[in-house]
């Protein structure tokens, strides 16, 4: 089979095309023929080496992948050939609070991922994929969306009057854009882009702020509020936003602290996490029991994931130089073309 793998640190000249041996898979494990797979950000990252507890290589990447169950483990029951299905990003995470273990089975860093054309799967933390959900939508869910899932809902037990902060319009944010109206919460997004933000609109934002035309948009974010501020922002920007996102936060609310898209240094101390009593929440994507609730909320809702762009399985490395250049409204797919 094909498959790519992530040799060395230099960046996305550091991932080649191989061929290798279809794996065979364990008593508990399923082999999935890969239909679809999405980048995320943090693929970018993990080409470019020093990504905690992902430092692995050569390491097939990616861990966001759809496909068709084509053999079974003998101790499995829950799936036979045929069923379409996604796996869960940590494969050793089904519920509850995560362990050592649970972090170190990150498809895609800890462990082997799914950019090739067969991939393994552990049953117990892989789903079916919704019957109204293609293999490319599907193949968008298990990292960002689980990632809005995680800090909206599991944790930010949001509410139809909450405020939702959400910044930029990369994965997590427009997932996270979807989920709030889903649940009845008021939305607020950034962007530099125009274009985008009135995409954004379309899908159900109440309000956008240009962070070009308004560098100091957390007094935007204020203003459109009323001076209360937001029950909860998705923190995607690193050290370059936390400052700003905490000042956005109404007392008592939440930062949800997702991403480093500013940066790998430190966030700077917001003296407003003190004074208005913030709670400041490290999300790191979600368990299967949260993919497997999120696509029950989609499915209610009929929710369809936003695909950018898509590429073909052979243009692979145009893919992440797309991501690359953050040009994308939602997610980039790569889809098999054998």
């Amino acid at each position: 089979m094909r498959a790519y793998q992530v040799i060395t640190a230099d960046g996305i000249d550091a991932i080649e095309q191989i061929n290798t041996e279809i794996p065979t898979p364990k008593d508990d494990e399923i082999l999935v023929k890969m239909k679809a797979c999405s980048l995320n950000y943090r693929d970018i990252l993990i080409t470019m080496g020093g990504y905690v507890r992902n430092d692995i290589r050569p390491i097939v990447p990616l861990s966001d992948g759809a496909g068709e169950v084509v053999k079974v483990g003998k101790n499995v029951n829950s799936f036979q050939l045929g069923d379409r299905v996604i796996g869960n990003f940590f494969q050793s995470w089904e519920s509850g609070k995560i362990n050592d273990d649970g972090l170190n089975s990150a498809l895609g860093g800890s462990i082997d991922g799914v950019l090739s054309d067969y991939f393994i799967l552990k049953a117990n933390c892989s789903i079916k994929i919704p019957g109204y959900l293609s293999y490319a939508e599907a193949a968008t869910l298990p990292c960002a969306a689980t990632t809005a899932w995680h800090a909206l809902v599991s944790v930010g037990d949001i509410k139809a009057n909450d405020t939702i902060l959400l910044l930029g319009t990369g994965g997590v944010s427009i997932f996270g854009l979807q989920l709030a109206k889903a649940k009845g919460a008021t939305t607020i997004i950034t962007s530099s882009n125009d274009e985008k933000l009135a995409r954004a609109k379309a899908l159900g934002a109440d309000h956008v702020i240009n962070y070009n035309t308004h560098p100091n948009w957390e007094e935007k974010v204020l203003e459109i509020t009323g001076g209360e501020g937001v029950d909860n922002v998705l923190e995607v920007g690193g050290a370059g936003t936390f400052e700003k996102s905490s000042a956005c936060v109404k007392p008592n609310g939440t930062v949800s602290v997702i991403g480093i898209l500013t940066g790998l240094e430190s966030p700077s101390m917001s003296l407003m996490t003190i004074f208005n009593l913030l709670r400041v929440q490290g999300i790191y994507v979600g368990s299967t029991e949260m993919l497997k609730h999120l696509t029950y909320t989609m499915e209610a809702n009929q929710m369809h994931p936003q695909i950018d762009k898509t590429f073909l399985f052979s243009q692979a490395k145009e893919a992440y130089q797309w991501m690359a250049q953050a040009k994308h409204f939602g997610k980039v797919v790569i889809e098999n073309d054998t």
